[in-house]
């Protein structure tokens, strides 16, 4: 049998830890959703939006097929550690952005761990429609542990998790009905990711410079008229020189005469502009009441449909255009 690669199911964004008996929580791991097919006889893994990534992870490949089950398939997250030991969005995209012929180099030089939280599929029979405490107790019997990969714990106690993840500087808890199917593709409340500090996909549509090097991105993403609309500027992150120096080459590739915004940016002057192709994961506290993010840190440069970059309804209330 050969899968066909599906869309995952998603969590909604909550401000409140859900309690209760009814409600187990987990680690929400700052990585790349991937899942893994197994048809007994090779393994194939997709990230979220059904691209192969089956060379990038060796590893993981290797491992899955030690699975006792006849076939399988997996949902979870693809994770890498910074030097503190904490899950690394930069580090992880390292991997997930090389090319074919850098897999090798990439493998051999940053390690990643798939951390697994739920089982779709095992033996021949599709278990989205099976409650989520039964898919979490099969996952437990035929996941192959190893060095690489990772059963994700449940705790009842999603207070405590939080404070946990927080104190750890680590990105937030999904939590989940015990009794909740697996929407394939689908989204809504009886998963709740609940963040210690926001992130979202934006669109650069300018950049400024210092000594000839890009030192700073302006960012957008579309409203549902379909209008670009400025919510900052970010320059600071775990980009290193050699990435500010790629980053400017790209920025060369891409100018533009034309402001891509719906309106002028306040408080910025000599920008150049690009053609909104280039995607960027940042993190940041909160949105400001003039609609723009404070505190924005770039985390990493991901492969996006810009026009998927969308603002979500009430975070940009305010005006923050001349």
């Amino acid at each position: 049998m050969e899968f066909q690669p599906i869309k995952p199911f998603e969590p909604i964004r909550a401000d409140v830890i859900p309690n209760g008996p009814d409600w187990v929580h987990q680690v929400k791991w700052d990585g790349v959703r991937l899942l893994a097919y197994c048809n007994g006889q090779k393994v194939r893994l997709f990230n979220r939006r059904q691209h192969e990534r089956t060379l990038h992870y060796p590893e993981l490949v290797s491992s899955i097929h030690a699975s006792p089950a006849s076939s399988l398939i997996l949902d979870g997250e693809v994770i890498a550690l910074d030097p503190h030991g904490r899950p690394s969005f930069h580090e992880i995209m390292k991997r997930d952005r090389t090319t074919p012929t850098g897999h090798a180099k990439a493998t051999d030089s940053i390690r990643v761990f798939y951390m697994v939280f739920d089982l779709l599929y095992v033996n021949g029979d599709w278990l989205n429609s099976c409650p989520l405490s039964d898919r979490i107790e099969r996952l437990q019997q035929w996941l192959p542990l190893s060095d690489a990969i990772h059963f994700v714990p449940v705790y009842d106690n999603g207070d405590a998790l939080f404070a946990g993840v927080k104190e750890k500087h680590m990105e937030g808890i999904v939590s989940k009905k015990r009794n909740s199917r697996y929407g394939i593709g689908g989204k809504n409340g009886n998963w709740r990711k609940i963040k210690v500090t926001e992130d979202l996909i934006a669109v650069v549509g300018a950049v400024t410079y210092r000594n000839g090097r890009v030192n700073a991105l302006l960012i957008g993403q579309y409203d549902l008229e379909h209008r670009l609309i400025y919510i900052g500027r970010v320059g600071s992150g775990t980009l290193t020189s050699q990435d500010w120096q790629a980053v400017t080459r790209l920025a060369e590739l891409l100018k533009s005469q034309t402001n891509p915004f719906e309106r002028q940016p306040e408080n910025v002057k000599k920008v150049s502009w690009l053609i909104p192709k280039l995607t960027v994961k940042v993190e940041f506290q909160e949105w400001t009441e003039n609609g723009s993010l404070r505190q924005p840190r770039i985390l990493a440069f991901v492969d996006e449909n810009p026009h998927r970059c969308i603002l979500e309804e009430g975070s940009n209330e305010g005006n923050n255009f001349q």
